[in-house]
């Protein structure tokens, strides 16, 4: 499986931007998918999930100002992310998990400024 994110970008506070990420294979609709982001000088940290069955979770800095989503067609998962802050400057990766597997894409820089 490999994971290819997009739409990253630099905005300012208020902004909005959406990412993107597509995967190869044959199992994205079976499987959990996540966006991740790692700010510079920090952990790796995680923002959000969409599971199989349909339900989503967030990490509460983002909850009301990002939606996850996906699109199972295309296997494609979306992060619409509103309201930006400078705290939401990182790395942003996306994640699949499918059984044992545990995969992530390549990461997109989203920088907002102040």
């Amino acid at each position: 499986v490999q994971l290819q994110a997009s739409g990253g970008g630099l905005v300012q506070a208020g902004g909005s931007l959406r990412l993107s990420c597509v995967a190869s294979g044959s199992i994205f609709s079976e499987s959990v998918l996540a966006w991740y982001r790692q700010a510079p000088g920090k952990q790796r940290e995680w923002v959000t999930t969409f599971t199989s069955g349909g339900s989503t979770n967030y990490r509460g800095s983002v909850k009301g100002r990002f939606t996850i989503s996906r699109d199972n067609a295309k296997n494609t998962v979306y992060l619409q992310m509103n309201s930006l802050k400078p705290e939401d400057t990182g790395v942003y990766y996306c994640n699949l998990v499918y059984r044992r597997g545990n995969y992530w894409g390549q990461g997109t820089q989203v920088t907002v400024s102040s």
